[in-house]
């Protein structure tokens, strides 16, 4: 069987609806493959998201396919309109000039590594640029984190996780939940003591 060419990269793949960014498991022999586990139901993915503090009456309940899902009314699917305009494009990945707060995170569960730049002055955040390999729910979401932070004052807790995942308009899943967090929290620890001394982290591709 032929491989495909090239390096393969975690966020240079096509969204299609209904299909993880993430590849799927190897078949087993027999030809049965592994399947992730399916989730504990509505009332599970309603506490995994409240954590993050979503208000839990602006998700509405839906069945659908034998199982119940939860569905933010914003959105439609893990991957909106906004995830694939801010994947493809982002406007806010690169290499930031005179960056004076830096902070730098991986997720060890799927490797996306996110690192985010600021340029502070005076008490606000001047200019944000975040660099990564991360797939497209975590860019999507770095991008519209960095956007959020100019102007702001340089201080922890500038973005929140629902900010962001408002912004994003998507039925974000319990279990990529992270990919939208690491991207915050990096952020979060570049405004509280990031220095610019942190190594960079490989560029993802468009």
């Amino acid at each position: 069987m032929g491989r495909h060419p090239g390096p393969r990269h975690a966020d240079v793949r096509d969204v299609l609806p209904g299909h993880d960014v993430r590849p799927r498991a190897a078949a087993r022999a027999g030809g049965r493959r592994d399947r992730q586990p399916r989730g504990r139901g509505a009332r599970a993915r309603r506490a995994a998201v409240a954590r993050h503090g979503v208000p839990v009456p602006a998700l509405s309940l839906q069945r659908g396919a034998g199982r119940a899902r939860v569905t933010a009314a914003i959105g439609a699917g893990p991957y909106s309109d906004v995830i694939r305009r801010r994947w493809r494009g982002p406007r806010f990945r690169g290499e930031l000039t005179g960056a004076n707060r830096v902070a730098e995170d991986v997720n060890p569960l799927c490797g996306d590594r996110v690192r985010v730049m600021l340029r502070v002055e005076g008490d606000a955040v001047a200019a944000a640029r975040f660099v990564g390999d991360s797939c497209a729910i975590c860019t999507a979401a770095a991008d519209v984190a960095s956007e959020m932070v100019e102007g702001r004052p340089a201080r922890r807790g500038a973005v929140a996780v629902p900010d962001v995942l408002e912004a994003l308009q998507a039925d974000i899943r319990p279990t990529r939940m992270r990919c939208v967090t690491l991207p915050v929290s990096v952020l979060d620890a570049a405004l509280g003591d990031g220095r610019a001394a942190a190594p960079a982290a490989r560029s993802a591709r468009p």
